[in-house]
């Protein structure tokens, strides 16, 4: 396991919360959660992670999600499960000494 993932996943849990976290980290994060991503209208993206579905945004300008977004994104991940603690409890159990 790259440590990418688990640092995109602690930038979108940390408070306060970050405004520099990359619309492809976040993307390249939920295929690896085992998320379904699709593409909706417009800048719209339809995820299914854990049968917890929900929609996220891509930025309209540049790459990175703002505040909101990553609070928003942030709630939906933990009402599926998908935490820091969770995540390093799994890879911990599932892979030893990556």
């Amino acid at each position: 396991m790259s440590n990418k993932h688990r640092h995109v996943l602690q930038a979108i849990f940390h408070d306060p919360i970050s405004s520099n976290v990359q619309w492809r980290e976040i993307e390249s994060l939920l295929h690896h959660l085992g998320a379904s991503v699709e593409a909706g209208h417009g800048a719209r993206f339809r995820v299914v992670l854990n049968r917890h579905e929900f929609t996220v945004h891509h930025p309209h300008h540049g790459n990175e999600l703002g505040k909101p977004e990553i609070k928003y994104l942030r709630e939906h991940l933990a009402a599926a499960g998908a935490t820091l603690s969770a995540y390093d409890e799994q890879h911990k159990a599932g892979s030893g000494n990556e």
